[in-house]
């Protein structure tokens, strides 16, 4: 029995003093080394890597001190410090062991040199690719005396050969590459040989996956011939527009290399056959000719969709939507919104891009909107014409309308309009979805100007801009304004989508929805005239987090001299999401003191 219970006790004491050798030493790490060498060797050193690692004791931990100088070297190197002071040291005297690694990284290897040579591109007088050593140089993005990074090094490899593969020369490849450093003299001569590759050209248009929708869906929106050069961005752009319609659910678009492959096939046999009886090479007989690959997924044609939401201009939301994208050969939009303040119902046919760009829709559709005490019921039918890219859009409307207005103590009005307008809008933002830079503005030019089914002959000029410019490092400024004018020989008749009122989340702040107008019996009303102004400042304190201080100001009216402009200023928070910025605004509104909130999501232009 006593045996046994020695036995046991032996098994006991064994498997505690295993258990304390696999504890490990638990040591801390102390870099000395600029912030950016810091990082570099925090995130890569073996020595940070096997830190509470249990497997890690006193003799091992000895073994990575050892080697922490060699690595950190390898390390630096890559960050053009080809001349490093290092050393590494174990204390062991507290409690706890302490590795320290300190680092004079020395002066940096520059670039002294740049070898830039060309196989293969056919010169300029034959007509030839649009490429030359100069050209290439000046694209170059470690050029002449910037730091000899090796990251940098391999980033400006790829762009090289991206800048030529885009247009012309998909196949072209880097045939030898290399950076020779010299130490002593801290210099990075590098050498680069880029091979053209054949030539290629566009061929004919191959559609695969169309099943339901007519080709011209897609055809109409080629701007690809037969014979064009090779240009990735013009397969991009293609891609782009079919993608936009709507048609399908997903588009890519490449070109056919089964000829290249074939052809380099047949290059490798010659080879071979020329080992056995050489011959003299044949010159290539020209650019080879690449087929444009449309492949597509087909959306359902129809779908349903359902949605509520939230504005605290118009309210509570509701809605439903129908779209069937082949009735009689066009698209068909359909949809029923409830708003508090406003409903709609609308119904839309469109037409397949034109060969010439054109977007052709017509639309027939009732809304009823109740705001700041006027009720008006419209009732349209309308034709437009849309062309352009999104960074310059162009369209025509024609209108049939007619419009039922009711305010509280007054007798009902009726008008009824047929205008035309002309309406553009040019983009230039560094983000569509997301602008931090640049500018958007709009113009509308139109009217009712002859005596056809409308009641009351007018012209209307519209005016909308916003500007966005960064500010230091994390701040952000937005300018917005709008100005409008409506010229009638009376103002009974002209519809009142035409007049201004003005106030709400995308108009002044700190005032309800359409607050800001002409008074009539109690009701506000839209004017002939209109102006506003905004500024904005945005500070971005923890992307894609940030806070706005903002003052707004304007005003309709139905003379110029009228327009007494009413201010409203404030805060709000925002935040960058992936579908568009949220904005929550707090604004006081000066002419009626009180704060209103307001909230908005998007870019609305």
């Amino acid at each position: 029995m006593r045996q046994a219970l020695l036995g046991i006790g032996a098994m006991m004491f064994a498997t505690i003093v295993y258990a304390q050798d696999t504890q490990g030493v638990n040591y801390t790490v102390r870099i000395d080394a600029p912030r950016a060498l810091e990082e570099l060797l925090e995130d890569n050193l073996d020595l940070m890597r096997w830190r509470g690692n249990a497997r890690v004791d006193l003799e091992q931990l000895q073994r990575l001190v050892k080697e922490a100088p060699e690595q950190a070297r390898t390390l630096i190197a890559t960050e053009g410090y080809y001349s490093p002071k290092v050393s590494a040291g174990l204390d062991t005297s507290g409690a706890q062991p302490v590795a320290r690694v300190i680092v004079d990284p020395g002066q940096p290897v520059l670039v002294g040199d740049v070898d830039l040579v060309l196989q293969g591109f056919a010169p300029f007088e034959q007509g030839g690719a649009p490429f030359d050593a100069n050209a290439l140089r000046n694209r170059w993005t470690l050029p002449v005396g910037s730091q000899f990074r090796q990251g940098d090094w391999e980033g400006a490899k790829r762009g090289l050969l991206r800048d030529v593969a885009q247009t012309r020369f998909p196949r072209a490849r880097l045939v030898d590459t290399s950076a020779t450093v010299d130490p002593d003299s801290r210099r990075a001569l590098l050498r680069v040989v880029i091979d053209s590759g054949p030539e290629m050209r566009f061929g004919e248009l191959r559609i695969r996956g169309l099943k339901r929708y007519p080709r011209e869906v897609i055809t109409n929106l080629n701007k690809i011939n037969p014979g064009d050069e090779y240009s990735e961005a013009a397969l991009q752009a293609l891609q782009s527009r079919v993608q936009d319609t709507g048609y399908f659910s997903s588009v890519e678009v490449s070109t056919d290399m089964r000829a290249v492959l074939n052809a380099e096939i047949a290059d490798i046999r010659d080879d071979d056959d020329d080992d056995a009886n050489p011959a003299t090479p044949q010159p290539p007989t020209g650019p080879t000719v690449l087929p444009v690959v449309v492949r597509v997924s087909e959306n359902k044609q129809k779908n349903v969709e359902a949605g509520v939401g939230f504005s605290t201009d118009t309210g509570a939301r509701a809605s439903l939507g129908y779209d069937d994208l082949s009735v009689f050969g066009k698209r068909f939009k359909s949809d029923l919104i409830y708003e508090q303040k406003r409903q709609t119902a609308k119904g839309e046919f469109f037409w397949p891009t034109s060969s010439k760009g054109h977007n052709d829709s017509v639309s027939a559709g009732v809304e009823r909107e109740d705001v700041r005490g006027e009720i008006t019921t419209l009732a349209s039918v309308a034709a437009r014409r849309t062309w352009g890219s999104p960074l310059l859009e162009r369209s025509l409307t024609i209108e049939a309308l007619t419009e039922k207005r009711e305010v509280e103590g007054l007798e009902p009005t009726r008008a009824k309009s047929l205008p035309l307008t002309y309406s553009i809008t040019r983009r230039k933002l560094d983000s569509l979805i997301q602008p931090t830079n640049g500018y958007v503005w709009n113009a509308q030019f139109g009217g009712a100007v002859l005596p056809i089914l409308t009641d009351e002959k007018f012209l209307r000029l519209y005016l909308r801009g916003i500007y966005y410019k960064p500010v230091g490092a994390a701040g952000s400024l937005i300018l917005r304004g709008e100005t409008g004018a409506v010229a009638s020989k009376e103002k009974l008749g002209v519809p009142s989508t035409f007049l201004f009122r003005a106030g709400g989340d995308q108009s002044v702040r700190g005032y309800g929805y359409q607050e800001l107008g002409v008074q009539e019996n109690g009701a506000t009303v839209g004017g002939r005239y209109l102006a506003t102004a905004s500024a904005e400042y945005q500070y971005w304190f923890k992307p894609p987090w940030g806070v706005a201080v903002f003052y707004d100001v304007g005003n309709a009216a139905d003379k110029f001299g009228d327009l007494n402009p009413k201010s409203g200023y404030g805060v709000g928070a925002r935040w960058r999401s992936p579908v568009g910025p949220i904005n929550v605004d707090l604004a006081y509104g000066h002419a009626v003191r009180k704060a209103r909130l307001h909230f908005s999501l998007g870019f609305t232009f």
